[in-house]
Parts: C-alpha cells; structure tokens; sequence
C-alpha cells in the first residue's frame, strides 16, 4: 500500500489531500474513488476507512480536506446556502485538473454524500459511479435536531478540544459553517430532488436505519428519483458513521458494487 501527500492550489488557498495506490499493478486503468468527507470531517477523521477501500476494490483512493478543514488553509467567509452545489462546481473541477483525475467513483458521507451527489450529476461523463454513505438529500427536522443537540453537545470544552485536534485553530470556523450553515432558514428549502434525474450513473447508497442525522427516507429519495440504476442498503442497528460502526461490512459492499462496474 502506497500513500502519497498532496496539495491543491485553489483560489482561496491550498487544499491538502491524500492518496492511496495498491500494490498490484492491475488497479491501472480502473477509475480511482473519490472520496468527500462530512460537516465536521477530515482526511484524518476517516481513519483507516481509505486504506481499507483501497485493499478492498483494489483501485486508487483519493481523500481531501474542503478549504476550511482539517490540513487545507483556512476560511474566513461564511458559507453560503449553495455551499453543496458549490463544493462541485467551484472547488472539484480544481481537485480533478491537479491531481489528473479523470474518470472517478464519487463517494461522500453525510453532507458529503450530498456533494458527491452534485460531482455525479454535473460531471456525468466522468462520473463512473456514485457511492453515498448516510448521505442528506433535503434538510430533515431530524438532521437538524441532530445539529442542535451537536450544538450543546460542543459547548463543552472537552468535546470542543477533541475536534480541534483535526481542525486546530480552524476548529470554531468549521463549527460555525456546519451549525449556522443547516440552521440557516435560506437553507431550509435546499433539496437534490431536482439534481438526482441527473445522476444517471450506477449509485449504491448506504444508510444506518439508527441513523441519528437522517431517517432511511434519504436512500429511498435516492432510488427512486436518480436517473441510473441505484442499490440502498438499510443497515440494522447502524447509526450516521456506517463506515466506522461497521468497517468491514461496507467496504465488502462497496466492493462488490465496484467490481460489477467491470464485469456487469
């Protein structure tokens, strides 16, 4: 296994990201996963999910820190309500020129899941598949009473401390953007309903039917408005970090799906 670093010029700053090549020689020519982490995520914040998706497809795995998080330099300005389409239209195709992807399996969680939904449907010729792990499709009152709960929750010193050992003196930004950014009434009204008939690309969408951050009627949006087939699977007794709570079992999915992508 091979990780290399890397750093992205955009216009408002570096962005760090990281990959992970296999061993074998036979992962050439297969499109690389690229993989967008959640409000409060990091490259790190993945832990050894990448390394494990990577053994597991046998493909190249890209991970990266949205500007403001994590390693990448910091932001000042407040996100916008279209901070999720944004994410693909202003920063990716940036991402993809410089590291030189061109086909790619987007993958996100949570919010992330939301933006590789955009990457899946404004870049469908480049887009092989799509991959979303206890993704957001419309601002539920169950993912914003999870963010309100979150809110008290990091009143705490101690849990406050624990997060900005990922984001450092980042940390109180990233909070901010994730709380006031879903909390906002202008984002009350944002949905992908009118996004997914453009995901026409294979999609597997993975859900915790525990999930504390978004009822299973997110996954089922995903199947039946995406305009290419779509695979949800309802994971029992899982909460919002499948990838975490149960590593094993959703690399072997996103496995499974991967390889039916070259043999149908």
């Amino acid at each position: 296994m091979n990780a290399r670093d890397h750093w992205v010029q955009q216009a408002a700053g570096r962005v760090f990201a990281r990959s992970w090549q296999p061993d074998e020689a036979d992962h050439e020519g297969l499109a690389p996963i690229v993989m967008f982490h959640d409000s409060l995520g990091s490259v790190e914040l993945w832990r050894q999910f990448p390394e494990l998706l990577c053994r597991g497809t046998g493909r190249r795995v890209f991970a990266f820190d949205r500007l403001g998080f994590g390693k990448s330099d910091a932001r000042s300005d407040r996100l916008s309500a279209r901070f999720v389409a944004e994410e693909a239209r202003i920063y990716f195709p940036q991402l993809r020129r410089q590291l030189g992807i061109d086909r790619f399996i987007a993958l996100g969680h949570s919010v992330g899941g939301a933006m590789a939904i955009e990457c899946a449907a404004q870049f469908p010729d480049g887009c092989e598949a799509l991959v979303t792990i206890a993704a957001q499709v419309f601002a539920e009152e169950t993912t914003l009473g999870g963010i309100r709960a979150a809110r008290e929750q990091f009143a705490d010193p101690v849990q406050f401390d624990r997060l900005a050992r990922y984001h450092g003196d980042k940390t109180r930004w990233v909070l901010d953007a994730w709380i006031d950014s879903w909390l906002d009434p202008a984002f009350a009204d944002w949905s992908l309903r009118s996004v997914l008939p453009n995901v026409v690309c294979p999609a597997l969408a993975i859900h915790g039917n525990t999930d504390e951050y978004g009822t299973t009627i997110h996954p089922k949006i995903i199947a039946e408005l995406s305009g290419g087939s779509v695979r949800p699977v309802i994971m029992a007794g899982v909460g919002h970090l499948p990838h975490r709570e149960q590593p094993d079992a959703v690399v072997a999915l996103i496995g499974d799906f991967a390889r039916a992508l070259r043999h149908p």
